[in-house]
């Protein structure tokens, strides 16, 4: 199965992630259910109603939340609000990965404060996220993702619409997106854009929640059998579009993983063949995925290579250190890719091979009900020199050894 959130026209917001996972089929009773014990952990806010019903925005049929409350708070401790989040958690009965994605999501938020304010943890004051309202949406939200099974499928992304313009809140006005937007998508692997609406679009819960969600941003939407839609409506209204976010659940329908990657490339003319080979053996240990190597011709007439390097977010940068250190290439291009890859195990085995005892590594790839299996070359190469065998040789000799004892493969 895979999940699409499509924030890409209205944002997203807590309550209307919330809705929209009702629309999609979360149990409703279970939801307002889990929220009425959880109340009790902020003594100083009242739930007097609360429901979700159904609501036409701009011609869509959408789910919202009808909430009315009870509480004259302006600013409350952060901690206090994680405090109340894990103390529902534990009191609702969450599964652990519920429990572990609510207490992430106020971390997130009270990190992303921090961040900004320069201060500790322990001192952050919320002061629009101190409402319940921050506990409604992620209590709910967390009952409802384990309620559909959510935990255990791919969850895509889609580009977050954040608005424009300026947002006026309790620090003053400031350009849009926020801060604490930033804070919060900064090194995350989804993306932004913003739009000529003068308005906030997405807000800080509803950022945290796709950020512990979704580690898979794509442009466009995978090839997929549609199961189900959900529409989850914000409460603004808007003349051009609908304010509904919308969560689409189907069937993917190859066997492929989704993910995204950096590419970065750069051109250089003046570097000889050993600095390249030590060039690509450097890159590779500082966690590339991998590098190639291609020959052309430039401008002028000139030889040249084209470095090119596929890696992700967290190596990218030590990466390109080496690449202008090593060459000194004075630009390099980055672009992001997605990508579509085969699904793969890596296993370790143990192996008896002329008397000797050899630990080694391979992967176990997997495709429309069809396993096969690929030894790492680095310990075929060592067993072939401790052995004085061919590389042929010793893949033949690990290759029947391993079916011997591992019939996965195939």
């Amino acid at each position: 199965m895979v999940i699409v959130i499509d924030p890409q026209i209205a944002g997203i917001s807590g309550d209307m992630f919330l809705c929209a996972l009702v629309d999609l089929g979360a149990d409703k009773v279970k939801i307002l259910n889990g929220i009425k014990k959880s109340e009790k952990f902020l003594s100083d806010s009242i739930i007097k109603q609360i429901d979700f019903k159904k609501i036409e925005k701009h011609g869509i049929e959408a789910t919202t939340l009808f909430l009315e409350i009870d509480e004259n708070i302006h600013e409350k401790k952060g901690i206090e609000i994680k405090k109340a989040i894990v103390n529902s958690t534990k009191e609702i009965g969450l599964s652990n990965r519920a429990k572990v994605f609510a207490e992430s999501c106020i971390d997130t938020l009270i990190f992303s404060e921090s961040q900004i304010h320069g201060m500790p943890i322990d001192s952050i004051h919320f002061h629009e996220a101190s409402s319940i309202d921050t506990l409604i949406d992620i209590i709910g939200i967390a009952i409802a993702v384990d309620d559909l099974g959510m935990f255990d499928e791919e969850i895509i992304c889609m580009p977050i619409a954040v608005g424009g313009g300026s947002v006026t809140f309790s620090h003053g006005t400031m350009s849009n997106p926020a801060s604490a937007i930033l804070e919060i998508l900064k090194n995350s692997k989804l993306s932004l854009h913003g739009s000529e609406v003068k308005d906030e679009l997405t807000t800080p819960t509803g950022a945290s929640i796709l950020v512990n969600l979704s580690k898979i941003s794509m442009d466009y939407y995978p090839s997929m059998e549609i199961e189900s839609i959900g529409y989850g409506a914000g409460k603004k209204d808007f003349d051009k579009f609908a304010n509904v976010l919308k969560i689409v659940k189907g069937k993917q329908k190859n066997n492929f993983q989704l993910d995204t990657v950096k590419i970065l490339e750069t051109n250089v003319d003046d570097v000889s063949g050993e600095i390249m080979g030590n060039l690509i053996e450097k890159i590779m240990n500082k966690g590339a995925k991998d590098v190639s190597i291609y020959h052309g011709i430039a401008k002028k007439g000139r030889p040249t290579n084209l470095i090119s390097v596929i890696c992700d977010d967290s190596s990218m940068y030590e990466i390109m250190d080496i690449l202008v250190i090593e060459t000194g290439t004075l630009g390099i291009r980055v672009t992001t890719s997605n990508r579509f890859t085969v699904p793969r195990t890596t296993h370790d085995i143990k192996l008896i091979l002329d008397g000797k005892e050899f630990v080694v590594k391979y992967k176990v790839s997997s495709f429309k009900g069809k396993n096969d299996f690929k030894i790492e070359f680095d310990d075929i190469k060592s067993i072939s020199n401790t052995l004085n065998k061919s590389i042929k040789e010793t893949e033949s000799l690990i290759r029947k050894e391993i079916i011997k004892v591992d019939t996965d493969y195939g």
